[in-house]
């Protein structure tokens, strides 16, 4: 039994062959028990608990990630088990139905589409309500450009720790490293905040999910150049330059590497003026400065485009050295 739950919790290329395509075909799934729902449920309940306890420091962050990866661990590994005893197929689904539900490339782009289905239809509140479920931005001064700008940006961020990460640590270590790389994700997004309940007690969550995506990130930006080589319209040249170039730009040392990258493939300029709380945060542009600004529908398509393919890319080879290993 231990050899098969270990075996069942590994990698699995033909795993991946199957969730990959799933993922962007119908997106996230949406039910009760998601992991990063639990997730999400679990480490509001153990911050309360750490909190009460007058751990709210450094040592409770750090608490909070020992306790909510042995938690999500030990479901994850219980689920696992009683599937097997009822039989090794069920197992095999749910190792599957959980590798789908954990990847969210699929997903993203059905939202970036919603955004840009708004727009063709000259619905401005539809895609600014959108872009709101992608971003904290003042949506309310948004044009359609600037959503469209806003889109694309979340969309390429997202390629790196919503899917390219993930396959990642599934290919390294499984289910096991993809749902620890999930409850990294989780805490950054959660509690990975520079304010004064948080600075101290998001700290560690902050830095381990810089640690988890530094690789990938980087990979994902080559991974953009070599596509944008192949990519009719797409420039592979400014796509290393701009990665390369202005990846420091931004506030996170790996965000800024895809997101720089997909302007210099799609050849157009994106960020640009972003507004918090009423309060002006940045009015930087990022991409060669001679390309004009995203602004179109075709824009938005490239990026999409670009998107897939990179994320496509990156399954292929991941699968492809699971087989080698297998």
């Amino acid at each position: 039994m231990a050899g098969e739950l270990i075996d069942l919790l590994g990698p699995h290329p033909i795993a991946l062959a199957i969730a990959v395509p799933v993922d962007l075909a119908i997106g996230d799934p949406v039910y009760r028990w998601h992991p990063v729902r639990l997730i999400g449920h679990g480490l509001r309940s153990i911050e309360r608990l750490l909190r009460s306890m007058g751990a709210d420091g450094y040592g409770g962050g750090i608490a909070l990630f020992a306790l909510l990866t042995l938690v999500a661990l030990g479901v994850i590994t219980s689920a696992m088990l009683l599937s097997l005893a009822l039989s090794v197929w069920v197992a095999w689904v749910l190792h599957v139905f959980l590798l789908y539900s954990l990847l969210a490339l699929g997903d993203l782009v059905h939202h970036v589409w919603r955004v840009e289905r708004a727009l063709t239809a000259g619905d401005l509140s539809a895609a600014r309500s959108a872009v709101a479920q992608l971003v904290v931005r003042d949506t309310d001064r948004m044009d359609a450009a600037a959503c469209r700008r806003t889109a694309i940006e979340s969309l390429s961020e997202n390629l790196t720790d919503g899917f390219v990460s993930a396959l990642f640590w599934y290919a390294l270590l499984g289910i096991p490293g993809l749902v620890l790389f999930k409850v990294v994700s989780t805490m950054d997004s959660m509690v990975g905040f520079k304010t004064p309940k948080y600075l101290r007690f998001g700290w560690c969550g902050a830095r381990l999910d810089d640690v988890m995506n530094y690789l990938p990130a980087r990979l994902t930006w080559l991974l953009i150049v070599f596509v944008a080589a192949v990519l009719p319209t797409c420039s592979a040249r400014k796509a290393f330059a701009v990665g390369l170039g202005q990846n420091t730009l931004f506030p996170s040392p790996n965000s800024g590497w895809s997101e720089a990258a997909t302007a210099g493939a799609i050849q157009r300029r994106l960020v640009g003026p972003v507004w918090r709380d009423g309060q002006p945060v940045t009015d930087l542009w990022i991409g060669d400065s001679r390309d004009p600004e995203a602004a179109t529908h075709d824009d938005v398509r490239r990026a999409i485009v670009l998107t897939i393919t990179a994320g496509l890319l990156a399954a292929v080879l991941a699968g492809s050295a699971l087989l080698l290993v297998w």
